[in-house]
């Protein structure tokens, strides 16, 4: 009897176990690095290479919800416009995982935090975020999302101090 209550926990345990690494994990997150590093080289055109056309990205402007490949472009490019020395610095990658299943799809999501200095004001910022990537068979990064205070980030980034708005 003693056996089998070892013999019956060890198959329970088996079963728990969590699931492997999806075989793209790696190669994803190093997409994503590189996503992120052309942002900060205002490489646009090598960016717009990255995305599918199918791209589904959720906003994080309050209530624009999911926005396509020409919408983030836009997006992208208002940016690289109006911020200059940009960087994101990773506080780590995880993967993602199949809202069904629950199990590892190849996707993945990285905390970290963006830098910079606003290109009319001169003013630094620091803003935490959240983002994901899913990729297609192509490895192109074909959705996911940002997530971070947009508001509050171009109000700060763009005021002008008080004796400047006096000389105004």
């Amino acid at each position: 009897m003693k056996n089998f209550i070892v013999v019956l926990l060890t198959v329970f345990l088996a079963s728990c176990a969590v699931d492997s690494q999806h075989p793209d994990f790696e190669k994803h997150v190093e997409l994503g690095k590189n996503f992120f590093k052309l942002h900060g080289e205002e490489k646009f055109d090598e960016m717009k290479d990255l995305l599918s056309d199918d791209l589904s990205w959720t906003s994080p402007a309050y209530g624009e919800g999911l926005i396509n490949k020409e919408t983030q472009l836009g997006y992208i490019k208002m940016y690289q416009d109006n911020y200059e020395n940009v960087t994101f610095t990773a506080n780590y990658w995880l993967p993602g995982v199949d809202t069904l299943t629950l199990k590892n799809d190849g996707s993945v999501r990285v905390y970290g935090t963006w830098s910079g200095v606003h290109s009319a004001t001169g003013n630094e910022f620091s803003l935490g975020s959240y983002h994901t990537m899913a990729f297609d068979a192509d490895g192109k990064i074909s959705g996911g999302g940002d997530w971070f205070d947009l508001t509050g980030f171009i109000q700060q980034s763009q005021k002008v101090s008080e004796e400047e708005e006096v000389m105004e």
